[in-house]
């Protein structure tokens, strides 16, 4: 059980996801910062003086009818930054490990061989008859594999 369970940590799955999560939310905040702080900037900058920024107000004189389009331009470029970031750091590098494994040149998770297995499956057979608990496979016998 805690075989199975190694096997499917070291799949990368789970390591994926909970790096691309940590570091999309760390980069995410820097990213934000960058573009609020310098790009939005330049982009009101192509605005005209009466209006805050790259954008229009539908009707003069009322503030919550401000369309702005800088924002919607930054939250772009957000998006393309951390994409660009969690493509080239994460997805990248497992793909080429997952390329090197399919050529045989790193080895990946160990699966258990046929005649593990039938041990496996005739303790739990004669366990399950005697109502006792299954001997330790070779596995467990040989300790947990690294």
């Amino acid at each position: 059980m805690l075989k199975g369970f190694k096997d499917f940590l070291m799949r990368g799955n789970v390591v994926d996801l909970a790096v691309a999560v940590v570091i999309g939310t760390a980069f995410t905040a820097i990213v934000t910062a960058f573009t609020t702080s310098l790009i939005k900037p330049l982009i009101a900058s192509l605005g005209s003086t009466e209006t805050k920024g790259l954008g229009f107000y539908i009707r003069s004189g009322k503030e919550d009818t401000y369309l702005d389009f800088s924002n919607v331009i930054n939250a772009a470029i957000n998006f393309a930054i951390v994409a660009a970031v969690v493509y080239f750091v994460l997805v990248l590098p497992i793909q080429k490990i997952q390329e090197r494994r399919k050529r045989g040149e790193e080895a990946g998770p160990a699966e258990p061989t046929n005649v593990e297995l039938l041990i496996e499956i005739r303790d739990l057979l004669a366990a399950q008859q005697h109502n006792t608990p299954p001997q330790a496979t070779p596995q467990d016998r040989r300790g947990p594999a690294i």
